[in-house]
């Protein structure tokens, strides 16, 4: 565990050992005291003496007061009680006293020392008042979870059960802790063992279970639901706390590979546009970490640019040449910026994303999500970036939106330019997005509303998704499509049910809009999910698109939806070999 005080788990060393001379002097008083046939006092004065000296002379090779043992552990009792047993044995042969005062005193010098370390353990587990608590999981998890509530004194929790739906572990007892069955004897364990909760402990699940045992636990009143997120072997009780979304939808922890990524990162130039995103946003504190030559921050909106330099540096002057205010539509400037700043590594994050809003204003898709993400491309070809990832979205995949429309042509104007794009979906807590509206919506007492009973969607964290994108730019070639991992898409419904928990909060189903799919998908049609070099991150191969097709596009309304549509189908236009840019 971290910020573990030394005298917490090991013996307080040469400060117990007069404490054990006392024990040994006691316990061969007591023996003499209640002895039938009593010595002359000199020789039991001389028995006691004898006794505290060879007691500190065997002590000595076996280092029981030199730290070495964890406080009151069995191999620290084995070796105490051994060293008992050696002088007990070497008083026999020496001291002039009785064999039976020997063996009496030697025993009760034995226990004495073992009721002081356990009276002590007592006084250390009743320093802090600890709620009892139930561990969900009797797993190596589990384990490792009691054995750090036992170990720690200022631990808020008590273990007083096991739950675990493996019907062979039941009746078992782990350090003592008894398994009181898995999930259907939930509510029995909970009143039976006086616990306050659940601490759910269980290693690699995907969310459904976690899921199940909130939705139990809010039909018994009274009983908290806590998580430890942390499993690894730095597992610190002190991270134990509420149950969040992100545990409900099971996300894992993501092994980043932080020296491949310094690589492209460190001491390089980097631009964010759309930065006071949620993703542009996260993408430049994370990115920040890198220690970049220069990170710059391009947004059209200003009060965005305040917020992300604030997150970043803690003040926020708005003086700093990181910050660039510009609106990707005006090619003149993009261009401009590009040749000015020279950056190296190019992350594009700017976009309009709210579908509804987009098919009824397809234009507006057009002019920001293609012609944008065009004039970049054309400005970073023109300034010689090597490296630049266009975010995109699992709309994009077998679009029937505008916005899938819109970002699946940047998928393939991107791989016409040799860039690279990463492909994820909905991202949690992000603006606007479906979790926000539902907090809001409860916040006002509801009804929260979910356009269909069996829709699902993909959902990621938002630093889970921009480090899977810092990532997949380290691996990713030219021309190609990164998909992520989301893991395992979850209803909306039961999502909303989730964030309601035991509120009186109805929820209506309006019907999905227009441009929504009832199941999204990561891939399209002919794209197989490979994952050659990293087992979160698929690539697939983008058909490029010429620029002139999409400069092509106008007008709005249905025409323009129609023509959009077709540029994601019409065949591959390849440029010639030699103007392709790669990103490795």
């Amino acid at each position: 565990m971290k910020n573990r005080r030394v005298d917490d788990h090991r013996p307080a060393g040469p400060g117990d050992w007069p404490a054990d001379l006392y024990a040994w002097t006691g316990g061969l008083a007591l023996a003499v005291a209640i002895a039938p046939s009593r010595p002359p006092l000199a020789a039991a004065a001389g028995t006691i003496l004898l006794a505290a000296a060879l007691h500190s002379a065997v002590s000595w090779p076996v280092q029981l007061y030199r730290r070495r043992y964890e406080y009151a552990s069995m191999a620290f009792f084995r070796a105490l009680a051994c060293t008992v047993l050696v002088v007990c044995g070497l008083l026999l042969v020496l001291a002039p006293a009785s064999g039976l005062i020997v063996l009496l005193g030697s025993g009760a010098a034995l226990v004495a020392m073992v009721a002081m370390r356990w009276a002590r353990l007592a006084r250390r587990a009743h320093a802090v008042a600890k709620t009892p608590v139930l561990i969900y999981g009797a797993g190596a998890a589990g384990h490792r979870l009691l054995r750090a509530m036992q170990q720690d004194r200022h631990c808020r929790y008590r273990a007083v059960g096991f739950l675990d739906d493996d019907p062979r572990k039941h009746r078992l007892r782990i350090s003592g802790v008894p398994v009181l069955g898995g999930r259907p004897s939930l509510r029995r364990a909970l009143e039976s063992s006086a616990a306050c909760g659940v601490i759910f402990a269980v290693r690699n699940e995907d969310g459904a279970l976690l899921r199940s045992l909130r939705t139990e636990m809010s039909e018994i009143s009274g009983y908290f639901l806590k998580v430890l997120p942390s499993l690894d072997d730095s597992l610190d009780v002190g991270q134990v706390r509420d149950v969040e979304l992100a545990d409900l939808l099971g996300r894992r922890q993501i092994d980043t590979d932080l020296a491949s990524i310094g690589d492209y990162l460190t001491g390089k130039r980097v631009l964010v546009t759309g930065a006071g995103g949620s993703i542009g946003s996260e993408l430049c504190r994370q990115l920040h970490l890198f220690a970049p030559a220069e990170l710059m921050m391009l947004d059209r909106d200003e009060s965005a640019l305040h917020a992300v330099q604030l997150s970043i540096h803690g003040r926020a002057l708005l003086d700093d040449p990181s910050l660039i205010l510009a609106d990707l539509r005006d090619a003149a400037t993009i261009q401009h910026i590009f040749a000015t700043r020279r950056p190296e590594v190019v992350f594009h994050a700017a976009a309009l994303k709210h579908l509804t809003l987009l098919e009824r204003h397809p234009a507006e898709a057009l002019q920001t999500n293609v012609l944008g993400t065009l004039n970049v491309l054309e400005a970073a070809r023109a300034a010689g970036v090597r490296r630049l990832v266009n975010i995109s979205t699992d709309k994009a995949a077998d679009p029937i939106s505008v916005l899938g429309y819109s970002k699946r042509i940047t998928e393939r104007l991107t791989a016409h330019h040799g860039f690279l794009n990463v492909r994820f979906g909905n991202v949690l807590g992000s603006r606007g997005s479906v979790v926000t509206a539902f907090r809001a919506q409860i916040a006002e007492g509801g009804p929260v509303t979910v356009t269909d009973p069996d829709v699902t969607r993909y959902f990621m964290t938002i630093p889970e998704a921009v480090q899977l994108v810092i990532q997949a730019a380290a691996i990713g070639s030219g021309g190609e499509a990164l998909v992520l991992d989301m893991g395992t898409p979850v209803r909306i419904a039961d999502l909303a049910r989730q964030l309601i928990g035991a509120a009186p909060i109805e929820i209506v189903y309006t019907g999905l809009r227009p441009g929504e799919k009832l199941h999204e998908e990561l891939f399209g049609r002919g794209e197989a999910d490979v994952r050659p070099l990293h087992p979160l991150i698929s690539h697939v191969r983008v058909p490029s698109l010429h620029p002139l097709l999409a400069r092509a596009l106008s007008g709005d309304g249905a025409d323009l939806v129609g023509a959009m549509a077709d540029l994601c189908v019409v065949p591959a236009i390849e440029m010639p070999a030699q103007s392709v840019v790669h990103t490795s």
